[in-house]
């Protein structure tokens, strides 16, 4: 790694390891994808809060659509992978171990 963060070496048509600063100051490496291949990644540190922001919208919609439906108990599951849109990191929803990107279950019974 370079001191600024950035792992040589990878191209950014696939991925690229930077480092990203968690809310609590540490930092910790990440694997990133270009959602645009073209994109030229700075050789800075990035924030955590963007991505963090971004679980907090889905897991938010995710509580209102369950609650609506008013199941006895409920779980969801999802993975996501961090992208590189114009220059921000961004949450992007992606296949887990299941068929779908959201695996979703939810309990009627007593």
């Amino acid at each position: 790694m370079d001191g600024a963060g950035v792992c040589p070496g990878l191209k950014m048509d696939k991925t690229r390891i930077v480092s990203l600063r968690l809310p609590d100051g540490k930092e910790v490496f990440v694997e990133i994808s270009a959602i645009k291949p073209e994109q030229d990644v700075s050789d800075s540190i990035f924030e955590f809060s963007a991505v963090g922001d971004q679980l907090i919208s889905i897991a938010a919609a995710l509580q209102t659509t369950i609650a609506a439906v008013k199941p006895k108990s409920a779980s969801v599951e999802f993975g996501i992978e961090i992208g590189l849109e114009s220059g921000k990191l961004a949450a992007l929803l992606v296949k887990g171990t299941g068929s779908a990107n959201l695996k979703v279950t939810l309990n009627w019974e007593s």
